[in-house]
């Protein structure tokens, strides 16, 4: 049963009189349930016990925490019938997408789980000393990571489980040993609060602190601005708009102590394509990437938002048969009636651009919440002029850019912004893909895709999701995979410990059975 209320710790509370409730885009109305908002004395309350859980957190051990990962993914597994129906009344997705999501949410649960086992995510370098070194003695110095104390964690519109409440940003920071506060996205409080249940759940099944998970429920901005102004927080994880991630980068940095922000702030994620490619399987492509385009709206980090090319009948065989294709794909619901009309003004901001056509025709009449798919193209000279053209449009459309030569091509990978991908469609023996365009296209992108789309985030330690900015606020971190876990991490060296009071995991006799550099010699 879901109460609409924050959870501090492990008690339910509902002290503010601001309250709201979710929508089901799928019918264009309320949902039932009503939300209370965090107070200022939940959210001081939430940030108290976090600090306090905290001191104690941070000594559990890495084979404990892991028990409690595990945790939350079954207590999920067992839910997951209820956490179905209230996430498709709350994002007007299918069934079908909401047991994915669940699924990739329980894996990364598990995959921090065998992360904190392993043990090398910790980094230990031991450095042994040398009394007799001249002119002077090297001491003894053992380094290894640790947590850097309470998270919040934002959670995104557009991935109620996996980037959200129990997501990748609060499964690497748990695994890190860091208690979270969840801010819960208000389009999605419901699923928030069942899997937040959850959680709190798992938490007490394996004595873990009260304080360690809290999710406080937030109808505007208000209670996002508190969290990251408290005192007791030091780091922020939040996936989202460019806007929204700036604004808390900025508040982050103008506190008295300023906090580290991981934010994924999107991307347009251009798409090069290459004669030779084109020439063999223009007809496949076009299909391949109007399924890319269109998949759940357009509603994804990864959509293909640039699709680059030189001139030719071929490009141009492949741009009809794509406005083909995506023109026969039935829209999809997006998201909430404020996601399908910023879109709508991304939309009409770009086809009042002079330099742009608009290929697509709207054949059907707009309905409620769902979308029109447009594609429409520009020449690479306008497109390198014009910075606006750049500019994320949250949903499925794509805006074709046209070269004449390589040099074009050239000039346009470097207008481009930070993104968090590029993709290269190509024959690996293409004269026109040469290593410079290779180089100039990986200064900008956290991840380069070879004869795929970008559209799918592979959760495993070799994944990189960031970039550099506007993609991400920090482009030497990942939103996703294991190594998302060094967010919640700092470096701390030990000079000249006795053993007896040294970390277990810097200890002589490595009673843990970790890997460990010693002497620059990994044993």
């Amino acid at each position: 049963m879901i109460s609409g209320k924050n959870y501090i710790g492990d008690k339910l509370s509902s002290n503010s009189s601001i309250t709201f409730k979710t929508f089901n885009p799928l019918i264009n109305i309320e949902n039932d349930i009503l939300f209370f908002e965090a107070s200022d004395s939940e959210i001081k309350k939430a940030t108290k016990i976090a600090s306090e859980a905290f001191r104690y957190y941070k000594q559990v051990s890495a084979k404990d925490r892991a028990r409690f990962l595990v945790q939350i993914s079954d207590e999920l597994s067992l839910i997951s019938d209820d956490i179905v129906k209230i996430y498709c009344k709350e994002t007007g997705l299918p069934e079908a997408r909401c047991l994915g999501e669940l699924g990739r949410t329980m894996n990364q649960l598990k995959s921090f789980a065998n992360l904190l086992l392993e043990g090398s995510f910790q980094e230990i370098s031991i450095d042994t000393p040398i009394p007799d070194r001249k002119p002077i003695s090297k001491p003894d110095l053992r380094k290894m990571l640790m947590p850097i104390g309470p998270v919040v964690v934002f959670g995104a519109s557009n991935f109620p489980l996996a980037y959200s409440t129990a997501g990748g940003d609060t499964a690497s920071a748990l695994a890190a040993g860091c208690p979270v506060i969840l801010k819960s996205h208000p389009m999605h409080a419901g699923t928030g609060e069942l899997v937040s249940a959850a959680i709190i759940r798992a938490a007490k099944k394996t004595n873990m602190p009260n304080g360690v998970f809290s999710n406080l429920n937030s109808k505007g901005i208000e209670v996002g601005v508190k969290l990251v102004n408290s005192p007791d927080i030091k780091a922020v994880g939040f996936t989202g708009s460019l806007k929204g991630g700036r604004a808390i980068y900025d508040l982050a940095s103008k506190r008295n102590h300023p906090i580290p922000v991981f934010a994924e702030m999107g991307s347009v994620n251009p798409v090069l394509i290459f004669p030779k490619k084109l020439e063999k399987e223009y007809d496949e492509l076009a299909k391949k990437f109007a399924k890319s385009i269109t998949i759940g709206s357009g509603q994804f980090c990864t959509n293909p938002g640039l699709i680059i090319s030189f001139e030719s009948d071929t490009f141009d065989l492949f741009i009809n048969k794509l406005v083909k294709e995506i023109e026969q794909i039935s829209p999809s619901c997006m998201l909430h009636p404020n996601i399908h009309s910023a879109y709508n003004s991304g939309i009409q901001k770009i086809n009042k651009n002079k330099n742009v056509t608009k290929l697509t025709n709207d054949k059907t009449k707009p309905e409620i919440n769902l979308p029109t798919h447009v594609i429409s193209s520009v020449s690479a000279k306008k497109f390198v002029e014009d910075k606006s053209l750049q500019n994320e449009i949250f949903g499925p459309c794509s805006l074709i850019v046209k070269c004449k030569n390589t040099d074009e091509l050239h000039e346009v990978i470097e207008s481009f912004e930070g993104q968090l991908t590029g993709t290269i469609l190509a024959e690996s023996n293409d004269t026109y893909l040469t290593q410079k365009i290779i180089d100039a296209l990986e200064l900008k992108v956290g991840r380069i895709i070879f004869n795929g789309v970008p559209t799918g985030v592979e959760v495993c330690p070799s994944m990189t999701h960031g970039g550099p900015y506007p993609a991400s606020t920090d482009s030497r971190f990942t939103a996703v995979g294991t190594n998302s876990i060094k967010r919640w991490l700092r470096p701390v060296s030990f000079q000249d410990f006795p053993q007896n009071l040294l970390p277990d995991e810097l200890k002589d006799n490595n009673p843990l059975n970790i890997v460990r550099s010693i002497d620059g010699i990994v044993k």
